[in-house]
């Protein structure tokens, strides 16, 4: 099959940029269906002014202008410049680049990711040009300017006026899908929830895979301290602050905390100040391979509908249990048998879990005994085939 891919972000020699799991997902689904065969091209937003073709990993990469008062992802923004933003993300009508790519590279299939800075007009040209357009939902951009249906501290459970008004036209352009991917049961429900996709053809949960090789069977801990282990974007949302804070009463000689992020110094002091005793350490920006080596318990601790963690993955393909709390895709991944403990994410209920995995070692032992003997990891190639399929039964059903 011949497939074009959108994102907002696709990280390249020449603009690596990464802010999240989406774009890192974004490049393993282009790599790995080029390896199964299919021919892809990408096409993101621009990062930089005239951005020329890139080619990377045998894909060739497009860069489209982005139309706005500013490229996404360049820094924070007042709140009047971020709204206006919005306001002309929604009414965006034009996607030129797509089209010329749709007519020169014919792809059979669309399939749309992130979409800020390219906008839902990306939808509308290649249904005008008969082909099928697929679309992963891996945050809240079609119901939420800040993509994350998150504010004041806590996760929004209705969509408000202000969002309503800014999501309008996105909200509409959804009747240009053919087809619609969650990446866990979660975030498509809360998107069915608010009137998107029902006359969408196909709707499929596509979970996240790892592409990490399984790590050979551990042993368990040799501590004490028992490592735990934080691995993503250090903000609010990610739970980062409610878990440094349940550290700062935990016993230093009993429990230490491995943070794999990237952290400016100023974070790094407003951290350490929210638990002065505790036993932390940053790592910094370091590949998952070289995180989960010094961990023994992922902790995933968000406090906003966490769409479909790659952490979870990854977790399980190195043989590492973890503590994360009942938002978004996590407890379904428990429920399809991820081994690993789940909480509420208050900075108490974390700590008190964290004091009963550590007076239970048995327990700990068991988590590590099941996840020796797991021989039914979910790998990458499984995504794979099932984006395969999906796109199959798209372009040879036509509307």
């Amino acid at each position: 099959m011949r497939i074009l891919i959108t994102s907002s972000l696709y990280p390249t020699p020449g603009a690596p940029k990464v802010i999240g799991g989406a774009e890192i997902f974004v490049r393993r689904i282009a790599e790995g269906l080029l390896k199964s065969g299919d021919t892809v091209e990408v096409v993101r937003a621009a990062s930089l002014p005239e951005q020329p073709m890139e080619t990377s990993g045998g894909i060739d990469v497009y860069s489209a202008p982005v139309r706005n008062i500013y490229r996404p992802f360049t820094g924070q923004r007042s709140a009047p410049a971020r709204g206006l933003w919005h306001a002309m993300e929604d009414w965006s009508r034009s996607a030129d680049l797509v089209a010329s790519r749709i007519k020169a590279f014919r792809p059979d299939v669309l399939h749309s990711n992130n979409l800020s800075g390219l906008t839902t007009a990306v939808w509308k040209v290649a249904a005008e040009l008969g082909v099928p357009v697929l679309h992963t939902l891996h945050d809240y951009y079609l119901t939420c300017p800040r993509c994350s249906r998150f504010s004041d501290g806590k996760t929004c459970e209705h969509t408000c006026m202000s969002c309503t008004l800014l999501t309008i036209n996105r909200r509409k352009a959804t009747r240009y899908l053919r087809g619609v991917v969650g990446v866990s049961q979660r975030i498509l429900d809360i998107h069915l929830q608010t009137g998107l996709f029902a006359d969408t053809e196909l709707r499929r949960v596509i979970a996240h895979a790892s592409t990490m090789p399984v790590s050979a069977p551990a042993k368990g801990p040799a501590g004490p301290p028992l490592t735990f282990g934080f691995i993503g974007r250090l903000t609010e949302e990610k739970g980062i602050y409610n878990l440094v804070k349940a550290f700062a009463d935990l016993p230093r000689d009993r429990v230490r905390l491995v943070i794999a992020g990237v952290a400016s110094a100023e974070i790094q002091h407003e951290l350490r100040a929210m638990a002065p005793k505790a036993h932390i350490e940053f790592l910094g920006f370091v590949e998952p391979e070289q995180f989960y080596r010094q961990i023994d318990v992922v902790v995933i601790p968000p406090i906003w509908e966490e769409p479909g963690p790659l952490v979870v993955a990854d977790a399980q393909a190195a043989r590492k249990p973890f503590l994360g709390t009942r938002f978004g895709g996590i407890p379904e991944a428990v429920k399809r048998g991820a081994v690993g403990w789940l909480t509420a994410p208050d900075p108490k209920s974390l700590a008190d879990s964290i004091l009963r995995i550590i007076a239970n070692p048995q327990e700990l032992a068991e988590m590590f005994e099941k996840l020796a003997s797991k021989n039914d990891h979910r790998t990458f190639a499984d995504v794979i085939d099932e984006y395969r399929d999906a796109f199959a039964l798209l372009s040879r059903h036509p509307q």
